[in-house]
């Protein structure tokens, strides 16, 4: 049996995230499809909250056997977005069975730590500089970790002038790029966010009825 999954994250850019899932369930052997709804064409516009998201796929009358639902820790505990999205839940779709995914702070900072794909990524993949990249065990702790990842790409990429614009102009771009690049058994994989992703999505799969 399929397992179908709906992913609803902050924004179009976290569908990156996807793949990741879908490779986690192939290596537990558990068929999935797993569904990212584009919300930005319904009228009235939907909010951004995971209340509002929810309420706006439900109405589309689809069924989902799991529900991966993700929001970044900010600069709150991990804790409080875990509960924002159970509450969440049983407002809007009670018995959804779903698992939350937190990234501390943002997702972003699962992102920094790859330097081969960032210098890939910004277009400089034989590039000397020093990018002082974090370590696994600290990156969670940086402030900004989205900036920090700009910054960090713009460094690498040894552009200046109008390169480097356009280069900040492909972003969003760039970071979906880089979700696709990143090495799930990498330095990601010591990050604690990262790992209880990996963990919680296991259980999920894996304790189907």
């Amino acid at each position: 049996m399929t397992l179908r999954v709906l992913f609803l994250g902050e924004g179009s850019s976290d569908e990156g995230l996807v793949p990741h899932i879908e490779r986690i369930a192939a290596e537990l052997d558990v068929p999935v499809a797993v569904s990212s709804p584009a919300l930005d064409w319904i009228s009235p516009p939907v909010g951004h909250s995971v209340a509002d998201k929810l309420r706006a796929v439900r109405g589309l009358s689809d069924t989902y056997d799991l529900a991966v639902l993700q929001r970044d820790a900010d600069r709150g505990p991990d804790q409080d977005r875990r509960d924002e999205i159970a509450a969440a839940v049983r407002t809007e779709w009670p018995g959804l069975a779903h698992m939350p995914v937190v990234p501390v702070r943002m997702l972003e900072a699962w992102l920094l730590l790859d330097e081969q794909a960032i210098r890939q990524v910004a277009g400089n993949p034989n590039g000397r500089m020093d990018l002082q990249l974090p370590r696994p065990s600290t990156v969670e702790r940086i402030p900004d970790p989205k900036q920090q990842l700009k910054e960090t790409l713009a460094l690498a990429s040894g552009a200046k002038g109008r390169c480097l614009a356009e280069l900040q102009k492909r972003f969003p771009r760039n970071r979906h790029r880089l979700f696709e690049l990143l090495d799930q058994e990498g330095p990601v994989s010591q990050v604690p966010s990262w790992h209880r992703f990996v963990t919680d999505l296991t259980t999920a799969l894996t304790n189907r009825p």
